[in-house]
């Protein structure tokens, strides 16, 4: 199926479950075949399959639960989880209205899109669902971007340079000229990788598409950038003076304008 902005959709392979069905990129399958096939690769979304192979490398923080898997972590395993007052209800339900608006499996097609079209997100590998009723949870599997930092933890550990807040806003620029709309841009849902200890060449990628979408140009697109600043104002709120600045957003900002 071909969208309105020319790209394929759902290029992936369902398999149907007991409870629900996963959605996996082709060439992914392959590779994990020899552990589950056809609905017992459900497995592969439990992180107790994954340590009890000793490949359940490290827990990330935040609302969601996610986990590095895989030989030598090189894949990340998510689990949907409920932010705000309706957590208190539900840490991981959410209702039912058909696959189609399954959340793990719109967020799979978005960053399928995405990478197809060379840009700055984590290939997606599998997505799963377990309906019980009225409500269903649900898992997302994407490559790991190797040696990434989040922003957040960058900003917490030096100041950042220029030529990072600069790539920053090259990376955000080349999304939303795609029309994807983050539902919540943050320094934490920034990743950064550099070619050495010193930090050149930084490469800038955004995670967590939860939620997202594409759409056509609009005011989303400086909502987008105003939940990023309030975003880097918090994180860098309690550290030492210098960490953000309205210089940095100044290059960030000037990064956004550069011609794509």
């Amino acid at each position: 199926m071909i969208n309105s902005f020319g790209m394929t959709k759902d290029d992936g392979e369902r398999i149907a479950t007991r409870a629900g069905a996963i959605l996996m990129d082709p060439g992914w399958l392959a590779d994990v075949s020899g552990m589950m096939v056809g609905p017992a690769a459900e497995a592969l979304f439990d992180p107790a399959f994954w340590e009890a192979r000793g490949e359940l490398r490290d827990v990330t923080g935040g609302r969601g639960s996610a986990w590095f898997i895989g030989e030598a972590g090189r894949w990340v395993l998510r689990h949907y989880r409920r932010g705000g007052w309706v957590a208190r209800f539900s840490t991981d339900h959410y209702l039912w209205n058909g696959e189609g608006r399954v959340r793990a499996f719109a967020e799979w097609r978005l960053l399928d899109e995405l990478s197809r079209q060379g840009l700055p997100v984590p290939k997606p590998l599998g997505a799963r669902y377990c309906r019980n009723g009225p409500v269903y949870r649900c898992d997302l599997i994407t490559l790991r971007i190797a040696g990434a930092h989040t922003l957040s933890a960058l900003l917490a550990a030096a100041p950042i340079s220029p030529r990072t807040w600069t790539a920053v806003g090259v990376a955000v620029a080349r999304l939303h000229a795609a029309g994807a709309d983050h539902a919540d841009l943050n320094a934490h849902n920034i990743l950064v990788t550099f070619d050495d200890e010193a930090g050149s060449n930084p490469k800038v990628s955004v995670i967590d598409f939860d939620r997202g979408r594409r759409r056509r140009p609009g005011a989303w697109t400086r909502r987008n950038l105003a939940r990023l600043r309030r975003s880097l104002e918090k994180v860098t709120a309690p550290l030492p003076d210098g960490r953000f600045s309205e210089a940095a957003w100044r290059s960030l900002v000037d990064g956004y304008a550069l011609p794509l």
